[in-house]
């Protein structure tokens, strides 16, 4: 390999060249080495579809790191020939890995027609992931992974509605957890289209970071789509507050918080489960510590604690407004709530916000009391 602008990342020594490569998306590329590396511990063997590997990084460190058995590499870009050759010639020299210039599409058809399943697909493409969210699980083994990229975020946050209903079948609106939403509109567009194959999904790690949100998912032999992880999200914009909306209230409910009755502005359907899978994250986080590393390590505890709360989050901005009040830190309130038997919690999505079980005017109540403290 030409030693000229060689970049290194954990154990892959690589060049971008005219190939694609996002600094900024390291974490998500951690996070999948970390689950494959688990895949494999648990089923003794390892196959990696990189449906669109761009500079090849991701092959590279799912079989520096993960121990990759055999991965089938793929970019529609034939432009990146010569510079993913070289990143992966090490690697072609040991027939561990096969390229090819295809779109991703005739690749995952191709698996399927020769019936020739993969234990992790990694979708990581640019824009809306709308084209591969039923084609993709067409190349998955059972049992197997699929981890899949967005980074159209203003179709998710409900910014273009109609569009999020193109993409994903489902009416996005705008929310102060419109990002979390995202994330719940791709996990609940792949379970239908699973449902659709009689097949399920597990999300086994959620996550938004930057401008890209990613879901790391199982397939399962059996669809587990249901009416109660599968509905709506009700956000009433004159008082703040959220509600978990079933098929069945559709029409029936609205916000009785205050004075007023007022509708609630829903988004849907999408997701309405955890967002990670609690074992799998636990083994991930025990795998990192091993590895020393310590940020992953941190990221995954944040994540652990997300689980089985509502499908929002209250940002403090918005506890703020809504109370006419100087919004105390959040570990502060996190503590309040829980004190008082309360569940709060962190979110990774959103630094300035909690995930928690009290309803906004908890939030409210319980803030006003920490900034009376603050002044005797």
């Amino acid at each position: 390999m030409n030693n000229h602008n060689l970049i290194i990342e954990e154990k892959a020594t690589f060049r971008v060249g005219n190939a694609f490569y996002r600094p900024q998306s390291k974490v998500t590329r951690d996070l999948g080495v970390l689950a494959a590396t688990i895949y494999k511990h648990k089923h003794g063997q390892l196959r990696v579809l990189d449906a669109m590997t761009g500079c090849g990084i991701r092959a590279l460190r799912y079989y520096l790191e993960s121990g990759a058995d055999e991965i089938l590499v793929n970019d529609s870009n034939l432009d990146i020939k010569p510079i993913l050759e070289d990143n992966l010639q090490d690697i072609l020299f040991l027939n561990k890995v096969k390229i090819s210039y295809k779109n991703a599409n005739h690749i995952f058809f191709e698996c399927y027609n020769n019936k020739d399943y993969y234990d992790l697909v990694d979708v990581d493409g640019f824009g809306s992931p709308s084209p591969y969210l039923s084609t993709m699980l067409w190349a998955t083994k059972i049992g197997g992974l699929v981890y899949l990229t967005s980074t159209d975020g203003r179709t998710g946050t409900g910014h273009l509605p109609e569009k999020s209903l193109q993409v994903y079948g489902s009416y996005a609106r705008s929310h102060p957890a419109c990002q979390e939403q995202v994330l719940r509109l791709l996990i609940g567009s792949v379970l239908q289209q699973a449902a659709t194959m009689e097949l399920g999904i597990k999300p086994i790690f959620s996550l938004f970071t930057g401008q890209t949100y990613r879901v790391m998912l199982q397939l399962l032999n059996k669809s587990n789509l249901t009416l109660d992880n599968y509905g709506f999200i009700g956000y009433c914009h004159e008082c703040g507050h959220y509600k978990r909306i079933s098929w069945h209230q559709l029409g029936k409910v609205q916000c009785v918080q205050e004075k007023n009755i007022n509708p609630y502005v829903i988004s849907g359907p999408m997701w309405l489960g955890n967002l990670h899978d609690r074992d799998y994250l636990g083994e991930m986080k025990t795998l990192a510590k091993e590895w020393r590393w310590l940020k992953r390590v941190e990221l995954l505890s944040v994540m652990e604690n997300e689980l089985d709360f509502p499908p929002y989050f209250y940002t403090l901005g918005e506890i703020g407004k809504r109370g006419k009040l100087d919004v105390p830190k959040r570990s502060q309130l996190i503590q309040s709530l829980n004190d008082q038997g309360y569940r709060a919690a962190p979110t990774h999505i959103n630094a300035e916000a909690i995930k928690t079980n009290a309803d906004l005017n908890i939030c409210i109540e319980f803030s006003n009391a920490i900034s009376r403290q603050k002044t005797l």
